[in-house]
């Protein structure tokens, strides 16, 4: 059965919240802009796919960019000045009342709109109204929380939940992992491509090694299978498709976690066999903390948290800790010494004296 990716060009608004006329005055929109704006969507589109940025992004970026032409009813380009820019900006965080991070991503997606697609200059608009930024801590589970969220999953959703937290993955890093990149003898994972496009190393948990290999029996099956039936072979990124072209075919470029449905290419239309979908795990981790009882927001980001956290427990140097998550700077990782039951000095409450 081959499923068909969802046309990320239509207008992202949902039904449900619309009503059925609404729905349709939506779509109607949408196309309106697809006619108006087609050249403009192509470059768009062209710029990122030079810069190697991946297909999500690519579908953020554009979705921004029909929000802010939407906003101004199809005015021509030449006439969205740096004041029509602000008009958006302030329309987010006033109106809209989005989050910070919301609204820096929709003038990143501005500016890279006007400097990089139309070659042109955005103009001055820093006086725009900012939405606060919130300083939260993450959420890290105890020791004893990740047990009992492990004990209420099982199969494949166990062993990506497990090494999310063992591995310190991010979802997306797990659910991309090549068999190529588990190395059972170095007790090594390989995270390629990673965020910011970086490779690192991270470390194999001794406790999934059996679980991890019946995984690649499976994948090995449907590879098998996918074979046997001429099938296009997995994605690889399109330089090394080039430069190898049946490297897509051979079975240490396939998914350790590969879906059990194929799916259309969204930019080739090759029918392949994708990865497993996020929501799989997404799903199944929210649900797990619910039957656990855990008082907590769970989701498959505070495992990643939880393994930090426990690793400088243990006393590990945060520079280690900082080379197995995978980030640029160490302050970034510094907001795990937070959260420790005790951060800095050993410091002891005066009720307890």
């Amino acid at each position: 059965m081959v499923v068909l990716y969802r046309d990320f060009l239509k207008i992202d608004l949902r039904r449900q919240d619309l009503g059925v006329s609404g729905f349709k005055d939506a779509v109607l929109q949408g196309q309106k802009l697809k006619e108006l704006y087609g050249d403009l969507f192509q470059k768009l589109r062209t710029e990122l796919r030079i810069r190697h940025y991946s297909l999500r992004t690519e579908h953020a970026y554009e979705s921004w960019v029909r929000r802010f032409l939407s906003f101004h009813e199809g005015e021509p380009m030449e006439n969205l000045g740096s004041s029509k820019i602000k008009a958006y900006l302030d329309y987010l965080a006033e109106t809209r009342e989005v989050s910070a991070s919301t609204q820096n991503q929709a003038l990143n997606v501005i500016v890279f709109l006007y400097e990089q697609v139309l070659k042109g200059d955005p103009g001055e608009f820093a006086d725009f109204v900012r939405a606060k930024r919130p300083r939260r801590l993450p959420v890290v589970l105890t020791r004893e929380e990740v047990e009992m969220l492990l004990d209420e999953l099982s199969g494949v959703k166990q062993l990506m939940a497990g090494l999310l937290y063992g591995s310190g993955l991010r979802l997306m890093e797990c659910l991309r992992l090549r068999v190529q990149d588990i190395d059972f003898k170095m007790h090594q994972i390989m995270v390629r491509d990673g965020k910011g496009q970086k490779d690192r190393v991270t470390i194999l948990p001794e406790r999934y090694k059996k679980s991890l290999q019946g995984q690649l029996k499976y994948a090995r099956s449907l590879y098998s299978q996918d074979m046997s039936e001429g099938t296009a072979g997995v994605y690889i990124w399109p330089a090394l498709a080039r430069k190898y072209p049946t490297a897509s075919k051979e079975w240490k470029w396939q998914y350790v976690f590969p879906s059990s449905r194929l799916s259309v290419d969204p930019r080739s239309r090759l029918v392949r066999r994708h990865h497993l979908h996020e929501n799989t795990i997404q799903k199944a981790v929210k649900t797990a903390a619910e039957k656990a009882g855990i008082p907590k927001r769970v989701n498959c980001y505070a495992l990643r948290h939880s393994f930090a956290t426990h690793l400088l427990e243990g006393g590990y140097d945060i520079r280690t800790v900082q080379e197995l998550l995978g980030h640029a700077d160490v302050s970034t990782t510094m907001i795990y010494t937070h959260v420790l039951n005790k951060p800095g000095l050993a410091v002891k409450s005066p009720a307890d004296f």
